[in-house]
């Protein structure tokens, strides 16, 4: 993904965690901000040190970019979200990590 569709700053993740806007499943929680005007969507990935060693936790943002990359057509554009993983997302199949981040992303109705 190119830097316009990322969260990059600490003061953009507060910002959006302080709206508390948020939903979850076993896999993923999701907060999210929406912003008006906004040309499309910007997303910021979490993987905590819970998740492993830096290799489980970059295989598991890799997947999680991936499967962005693959319904990004179909995601809001005016909105800020930051998709966060849990500790049982690691060692997930990327079939599996698809399928979960999906049902997450349908419950705070970023899909179209």
């Amino acid at each position: 993904m190119r830097k316009s569709y990322r969260v990059k700053k600490e003061q953009e993740f507060q910002r959006v965690f302080e709206t508390h806007n948020s939903v979850a499943n076993h896999k993923f929680i999701i907060y999210q901000m929406n912003k008006p005007g906004q040309k499309h969507f910007r997303v910021g990935i979490s993987v905590g040190k819970k998740i492993g060693n830096a290799v489980h936790r970059n295989w598991v943002k890799r997947r999680i970019r991936q499967t962005l990359l693959e319904v990004k057509p179909q995601l809001k554009s005016d909105v800020d979200f930051l998709v966060i993983a849990r500790p049982s997302a690691d060692g997930l199949s990327m079939a599996d990590t698809k399928r979960n981040l999906v049902h997450a992303l349908k419950l705070a109705k970023l899909l179209n």
